[in-house]
């Protein structure tokens, strides 16, 4: 729920709960009062379902809606006009005058049913009339080609607001357009685009689908409310088709796994849990729940390691305080059937909007009738509301995602709220803080810091017990005092056996106001964390990869060979014999980059997509940051960032501690063909014909500071630069264009050391021999060239019988991968192929990696494979 939506005026918050949105007409509102020139506003009329409201084209004035709302473009309370008030209204297109005037009528003879339920469904009977009369326009489509699968009618979800209108799916794109074209004529989204999607139960019924199309983001990208559960399934099960193998990678088993080893952190792994158990933030019912981590809002520090710092994972909130628990065991035993311990729950609508009510407070004013809670009820202070929680007799409420992220907006008012005053007669500002934060992002970053810490690591699977797992309910939840009334639990219900339509709408109206407990994922124990070689994280300032991603026991560590034995590898390099196979992409593979240990391998690809994985456990990780190719990846030094260049002109950081995009480098004007790193100093290369050279401390990504890229040089071309490779001392940098040239520049100056035509096409890759002395270059031209550093001369032409698209070298000996797919061994002293590894991959093989001692090679293809060899002695 971004602030961004104050930007706009009118929004689907101004209307009443479960209210829909027809239509809006351009018109004039007339008075009889004041100076002639203000009698007459212009602004649009929109017609709803229990409302007519006029938006005024001047935003000083206010938008009108029986009450007055936004006066002067300034959200705050609505101010209610007393009395009988007549309002006329010219549109600007008279002939729509009878029509509207005919669907006000209507909509006011609903509103005369004297029972709810009878006038919920009249209007559900013109929305579905108005629905079946009109169809998705197909001129909406992006491309003339595309082919229809279905349509159905259906409402798009956000933070208490439904929109109804039509879904239509091709084989390319999923498409809503909306009935009141509010607020854009159609939404869409490339199914290519698409990484995770989920069914939901809204209103507690399996009506929901949502779409996202990045990989740990807390917000989707569409969620959709069909009107019966077929169209739901069949749209989700087309997409699930497209995305391959969907419903395998994403369970809760898949997920624990990963958890448990150390490859997603705590955070990562709530977040999908969350997901899992039908958890949005675009339902304020089932919003995402996190657990209180810390019990010590008071002291001066922070300590870390002390257990006494964090609450009792193995507790809910209401259990915490054993005086208060108490009163509410007594109150249990003395309750008739059904019963239950808390009389709220740890997650509603309210409280979500209590704790982001100074970025949302458009959705708290919807959901309170157009008003502020009271001053003192706000969310004014941290410790007042961990105390409140302890102690209230009626507060159990956890924690919600935000606190565990990296925007701490929703900590203060810096939309400048009129929030009221409080009894000491202070305004509610900013939230308070514990003395141990010195801001509100100091504040997030040690929330941060707690929940990835040892301590937490150790005991958050109890806490999952009561939410997610065999605690949730039964006999297991009366023993750990986590019963909640009956209501909450799926399936605690069923509001279609009951036949009185006004008692139906009014237990669905209970259930939603006062929260749902998650959708139970787990009827075991929850396996502990293993956390044998995690380090304790509250002994550093701040994350690092072996921190939040630590190594998994028993996985094999590449061998540390001397000198000689690396000279044996490059003699034997023709008894490479392949170990495995992984694909576990949907296009080419365009980059590779492995830890030291050779434990975790990340690769890119022309899918979008950068992933890690090991051989041993698989795909651990996939993140998305754009919808365009990925054209390489390298590891920053202490192995805690991956760097991606991309086709859509930007370098993105990608922090392995968070698992998140860290940082993005937007430093070219067409796309990032390859990147190169030594001594914080970054190298990219662009098709826009030119190599810069960015200043970027290694050591500021590792702690995920803020980046500062600073231009230190900038070397131009003739033709967009496809390729780079930095000299092993670091003094020289050579560089391959799309037409064939070869340059080797000094670093020390912005100018070329040497320069030649030494291909007749693009080259593919170049690199310099361990002794800086030669530059190897292959290209379309299917030749391999060595050139000398100093002189700039050829010292070998190399005819090959197909095109070479990646290599690695020793100086003498070459491992090339070809167009074909084959693997061949050179030796270029005397030009000839001395062992070939026949299709090793079904197309070329695009990209290469060894590691330093040579006993390992990992190969990526356009046959979207990744290739891990061994020498067999």
């Amino acid at each position: 729920m971004a602030s961004s939506l104050l930007l706009c005026r009118f929004s689907l918050l101004l209307l009443d709960l479960e209210e829909q949105y027809f239509e809006q007409h351009f018109a004039h509102y007339l008075t009889s009062r004041g100076p002639e020139s203000t009698r007459r506003s212009s602004g649009s009329l929109k017609v709803c379902s229990k409302s007519i409201i006029f938006e005024p084209d001047d935003a000083l004035k206010p938008i009108i809606k029986i009450y007055l709302i936004k006066e002067r473009n300034i959200v705050a309370p609505y101010k209610y006009e007393r009395g009988d008030k007549k309002m006329t209204f010219m549109l600007e297109s008279p002939g729509k005058t009878e029509d509207v005037v005919q669907m006000f009528l209507q909509l006011h003879r609903a509103s005369r049913l004297d029972k709810l339920s009878d006038q919920t469904a009249m209007i559900a009977a013109i929305l579905q009339s108005r629905l079946a009369r009109t169809s998705f326009d197909k001129n909406r489509f992006q491309s003339v080609s595309e082919r229809l699968h279905m349509e159905c009618v259906a409402e798009m979800v956000s933070p208490l607001v439904t929109n109804a209108g039509h879904v239509c799916i091709t084989d390319s794109t999923l498409y809503f357009q909306p009935l009141n074209s509010y607020p854009d004529a159609v939404v869409l989204i490339g199914l290519h685009s698409v990484r995770r999607i989920y069914k939901r139960r809204h209103g507690l019924k399996p009506l929901g689908i949502e779409v996202f199309c990045t990989e740990n983001d807390l917000c989707s990208d569409i969620y959709l409310k069909f009107y019966n559960t077929k169209d739901r399934d069949e749209l989700y099960y087309y997409i699930a088709t497209f995305l391959e193998n969907h419903v395998v990678e994403h369970t809760a088993e898949s997920y624990m796994l990963q958890w448990q080893r150390g490859h997603i952190s705590n955070y990562q792994y709530l977040l999908h849990l969350n997901n899992l158990a039908d958890r949005s933030v675009n339902d304020l019912s089932q919003y995402p729940v996190f657990p209180w981590v810390l019990s010590d809002y008071s002291s001066a520090e922070l300590d870390l390691l002390n257990p006494a710092s964090f609450r009792d994972f193995g507790k809910p909130i209401g259990a915490l305080n054993k005086e208060r628990l108490e009163r509410l065991l007594e109150r249990y035993r003395d309750m008739p059937e059904p019963r239950f311990m808390y009389g709220s729950h740890y997650s509603s609508p309210g409280y979500v909007l209590f704790y982001l009510v100074r970025v949302a407070p458009e959705h708290m004013l919807c959901l309170q009738n157009g008003r502020f809670d009271h001053a003192d009820r706000m969310f004014n202070s941290i410790t007042e509301t961990w105390k409140n929680c302890l102690e209230g007799g009626t507060d159990f409420k956890e924690l919600i995602p935000e606190f565990y992220g990296s925007d701490c907006s929703f900590l203060k008012n810096l939309l400048c709220l009129d929030l009221g005053r409080r009894q000491g007669g202070g305004r509610v500002q900013h939230v308070e803080l514990p003395p141990w934060a010195s801001d509100a992002e100091d504040f997030l970053e040690k929330m941060r810091l707690a929940l990835e810490s040892q301590y937490v690591s150790e005991h958050l699977h109890e806490w999952i017990d009561l939410i997610f797992g065999y605690k949730q309910r039964g006999s297991e939840a009366v023993a750990s005092q986590n019963v909640f009334h009956p209501l909450t639990y799926e399936g605690g219900v069923d509001c279609d056996s009951i036949d009185d339509p006004d008692q139906k709408i009014a237990m669905l109206t209970q259930i939603l106001e006062f929260g749902q407990t998650p959708r139970q994922l787990f009827v075991s124990p929850h396996p502990q964390r293993i956390t044998s070689r995690l380090h304790n994280l509250s002994a550093t300032p701040s994350y690092s990869s072996s921190e939040i991603s630590p190594v998994s026991p028993g996985m094999e560590s590449f061998e540390d060979l001397t000198e000689e034995s690396r000279k044996m590898a490059w003699s034997n390099m023709n008894k490479l014999m392949l170990h495995s196979t992984h694909k576990i992409h949907k296009q080419a593979v365009t980059g590779i980059a492995v830890t030291l240990s050779g434990d975790s391998i990340f690769s890119t690809s022309q899918d979008s997509t950068l992933k890690m994985f090991s051989k041993d456990n698989g795909l651990q990780r996939s993140v998305s940051f754009s919808n365009m190719a990925l054209s390489s990846c390298l590891m920053l030094p202490e192995e805690k960032t991956v760097v991606c260049s991309s086709w859509d002109n930007n370098v993105y950081f990608y922090s392995i501690a968070y698992g998140r995009r860290q940082d993005t480098l937007m430093g070219h004007d067409d796309a990032v063909s390859a990147v190169s790193w030594k001594d914080d100093r970054l190298y990219t290369a662009s098709w826009d014909s030119t190599v810069k050279v960015w200043k970027c401390v290694a050591a500021d990504m590792a702690s995920n500071k803020r980046t500062l890229f600073d231009p230190l040089a900038e070397f131009e071309h003739d033709a967009g630069v496809n390729t780079i490779d930095l000299s092993p001392v670091g003094t020289c940098l050579a560089t391959g264009t799309k037409e064939g040239t070869l340059t080797i520049w000094d670093l020390t100056s912005p100018l070329p050391l040497n320069q030649l035509n030494c291909h007749s096409g693009k080259i593919h890759q170049v690199a310099f021999s361990p002794d800086s002395r030669h530059i190897l270059s292959v290209g379309e031209d299917s030749c391999l060239v060595v050139t000398d550093v100093q002189t700039g001369m050829l010292i070998a032409t190399v005819h090959a019988e197909q095109e070479q698209r990646c290599f690695c070298w020793d100086g003498d000996t070459v491992l090339c991968g070809g167009v074909s797919g084959d693997l061949s061994v050179w030796n270029l002293l005397n030009s000839k192929v001395i062992h070939r590894i026949s299709a090793a991959h079904s197309g070329a093989v695009t990209c290469m990696w060894k590691n330093e001692q040579c006993s390992s090679i990992i190969t990526g293809g356009s046959d979207k494979q990744i290739s891990l060899w061994k020498h067999q002695y």
